[in-house]
C-alpha cells in the first residue's frame, strides 16, 4: 500500500498548521493512520490540549521529520528537540511547540489521535472570530 502525502484528507487547517491524517493505514496493537503535517514557525498546541488528561496529546506517534525544528514537552516536565533528518516517538503524553517551519510524516493509532484531534477541533471552534 503507497500514497503521496498530498493524498491524505486534510483534518484541520487552522493556525498555522494543515494536519492531514488518514485513517486504517495499517496494523500494530491497532489501527493505524498514516498523518503529514505541515506546521508554522510559532505553532504551540498547548492551548489546544487544555482539557485533555495532563492537558497534553494522549496518543503516542512515530514518525520523521522532513524539515524543521519543534520542541517536544512531556506531562513529567521534560522537554526535547526534534529536527529535520530524525525519526521520533513521542509517547502519550506530550504536546508540540514549532521553533521552525516543519513537515513531518507520522504514524499514530487511529482512535487515539482522532479523539485528540476531535478535541482540538472543538476548542478552534469555542474561539473567537
Amino acid at each position: 500500500m503507497h500514497t503521496t502525502t498530498r493524498d491524505l484528507p486534510i483534518k484541520m487547517n487552522a493556525l498555522g498548521a494543515t494536519v492531514r491524517h488518514l485513517p486504517s493505514y495499517g496494523v500494530a496493537d491497532g489501527s493505524l493512520a498514516a498523518e503529514h503535517l505541515v506546521l508554522a514557525a510559532g505553532v504551540d498546541i498547548a492551548p489546544l490540549l487544555q482539557g485533555l488528561e495532563d492537558d497534553a496529546c494522549q496518543a503516542p506517534h512515530w514518525g520523521f521529520v522532513v524539515r524543521g525544528r519543534l520542541v517536544v514537552s512531556y506531562a513529567d516536565g521534560s522537554d526535547e528537540t526534534c529536527s529535520a533528518g530524525e525519526v521520533f516517538h513521542w509517547p502519550a503524553g506530550h504536546s508540540v511547540r514549532v521553533e521552525e517551519d516543519a513537515e513531518l510524516v507520522m504514524f499514530s493509532p487511529d482512535a487515539e489521535h482522532f479523539a485528540v484531534m476531535n478535541h482540538m477541533l472543538g476548542v478552534l471552534a469555542e474561539l473567537p472570530a
